[in-house]
């Protein structure tokens, strides 16, 4: 899926991914908090300070060495159970809203980063969020939806870089 939107007009551009999950917000919210439930979906591992999401705490993402050699640090900066997480990853900032949505779910995932990031990273969280919404992503998927994004993208925010330096994945 490439839907995500740029969002514009604060320090850093942001794009903006969306899910309408089938279970109910309190699950969701499981799924974006417990460490276990987040390896089945998220790009790294997650290890947050005395395993408690509460705002100040730090946060320890650490990536498969298989996929790329890289550890990020950041910082829980809001918590609102179960309708809004938000944290420091690296130097980017990621906030996820919950929204109940009849039985299910609405997820928003917006990730406030530089410019020439943002085709490679909406179309990494595409991948992503269809993990956790149970869809297998296909093998050059995140290649098709960086292609999309970087034709979207590049006339609004310039030429968008590709994966970071020492990326091993497909």
């Amino acid at each position: 899926m490439t839907d995500a939107t740029l969002r514009q007009g604060g320090p850093r551009p942001a794009v903006r991914v969306e899910r309408r999950l089938p279970d109910p917000p309190g699950v969701v919210w499981r799924a974006i908090t417990d460490r276990e439930q987040l390896r089945r979906w998220f790009p790294c591992d997650v290890e947050v300070e005395g395993a408690e999401w509460v705002v100040g705490a730090r946060i320890t993402f650490v990536f498969p060495p298989d996929v790329i050699e890289m550890t990020l640090t950041g910082k829980v900066l809001s918590v609102d159970p179960p309708g809004l997480l938000s944290y420091s990853w690296g130097e980017d900032i990621l906030t996820f809203e919950l929204q109940a949505d009849g039985e299910g779910t609405l997820l928003a995932l917006a990730n406030e980063l530089e410019a020439p990031h943002c085709a490679r990273n909406a179309a990494g969280w595409d991948d992503c969020l269809d993990r956790l919404c149970g869809v297998t992503p296909q093998r050059d998927g995140w290649r098709t939806h960086f292609d999309a994004y970087v034709e979207a993208f590049s006339p609004v925010l310039g030429p968008q870089d590709g994966p970071p330096a020492g990326y091993k994945g497909d």
